[in-house]
């Protein structure tokens, strides 16, 4: 399997997918924290995180995959959502908090 049908496989397998530097628990950059953190502030329970600093190719092909230069990027339901500024945006605006929980 290449890397944009592993990313594709990813996506579609989960509800909502948070590519980013670290973990979760461990984030490795401050955008990646910042989108952690408002996820949980929206409230979401479940969330599948890729942590693209052990995989190069998904760090490279998640790029070409949205076609977005940055890390993070939240997919949710299969579609590419943002990365961490347009998240902080939609929090703010109540919009993200009304797509993870309809």
């Amino acid at each position: 399997m290449d890397t944009q049908e592993q990313i594709k496989k990813i996506v579609s397998d989960h509800p909502v997918v948070l590519f980013m530097k670290g973990t979760a628990q461990f984030p490795q950059c401050g955008f990646s924290g910042n989108a952690i953190n408002i996820l949980r502030a929206c409230g979401l329970d479940t969330l599948h995180t890729v942590n693209v600093l052990e995989d190069n190719g998904i760090r490279q092909g998640i790029k070409q995959y949205a076609n977005w230069p940055t890390i993070p990027q939240l997919y949710v339901n299969g579609e590419f959502i943002g990365g961490s500024d347009i998240l902080t945006e939609m929090y703010e605006s109540g919009e993200l908090k009304q797509l993870l929980n309809p």
